[in-house]
């Protein structure tokens, strides 16, 4: 049972929480992975699923009603799709969705449907092949469109395909994103690349997101950091704190707008 619905100092509701399951991914996107070397987490410092599910508990708690699951790369995390399951079953949960890479989708887009996945993003940023290999650093672009067939083969909807562009979706690449889009009737978003460290970002265009004034969530990292802000270095761990009171601390020191992230990468957070 809900017994509140939490708002921050601006009185945004917060309803929304994206959950990075791991830090790991198989590709190395250039704006999102650091050029440095990365040392992944050790898995003792990595919320199991149990923990996860504990910390949705106590955020469906104070109004916590939709769950996005990030990475890294999500299909990574193994038993990602009994994850899913299990916050399903959470009271107050009603949305449980992933955002994906989608090079594994083709071999987890069914069972991803069947443990009740209710949508899916799809990182996309051109149909070159060629520039897709480089954007990537080595992925290969069949993969992703094979899994986009196989999650409108298994029924997940809406599909929706982010787009990551230099200015907006008139681009030439947008523009072929536009239209396959069209052409398999699921949904395209285009979205500005960011940078945490200047606090460059701006709305996204078929989406919601981007907009301070309205933004309604909150962010648990694979290592237990709750994030109220991506550009933002405020954290508080469950693990050091109680679920309920590093959420109710990560609420209360929500910004009023985004600044700059420097502590952190983009594969850590998620997005």
């Amino acid at each position: 049972m809900v017994v509140g619905k939490m708002q921050d100092n601006y009185a945004r509701k917060i309803t929304t929480m994206r959950i990075s399951v791991t830090d790991r991914c198989n590709l190395r996107c250039k704006y999102c992975m650091p050029a440095k070397k990365i040392e992944w987490l050790p898995r003792e410092k990595i919320l199991s699923l149990e923990e996860i599910a504990d910390v949705v508990r106590e955020a469906a708690m104070i109004g916590i009603t939709q769950i996005r699951l990030t990475g890294g790369e999500p299909l990574l995390r193994k038993n990602i799709c009994e994850l899913i399951a299990m916050l399903k079953k959470i009271t107050g949960i009603t949305e449980v969705t992933l955002t994906t890479n989608g090079i594994l989708l083709e071999q987890f887009a069914e069972k991803l449907a069947q443990n009740g996945l209710d949508r899916i993003n799809i990182s996309l940023d051109t149909l070159n092949p060629e520039k897709f290999c480089a954007i990537t650093c080595g992925g290969k672009l069949k993969d992703v469109l094979d899994g986009i067939d196989a999650a409108i083969n298994a029924g997940i909807k809406p599909i929706k395909i982010n787009c990551v562009v230099e200015e907006n979706s008139r681009e030439t690449d947008a523009q072929k994103i536009k239209d396959y889009a069209v052409q398999k009737k699921i949904k395209a978003r285009f979205i500005k690349k960011m940078n945490l460290t200047n606090g460059h970002f701006a709305k996204i265009e078929g989406g919601s997101s981007g907009n301070c004034q309205t933004c309604n969530r909150i962010r648990l990292l694979c290592d237990g950091s709750i994030k109220p802000c991506l550009f933002s270095d405020i954290e508080f761990n469950v693990r050091k704190l109680s679920a309920r009171q590093a959420l109710e601390m990560a609420i209360k020191h929500k910004p009023k707008m985004g600044g700059s992230c420097l502590e952190r990468s983009m594969h850590e957070i998620g997005g």
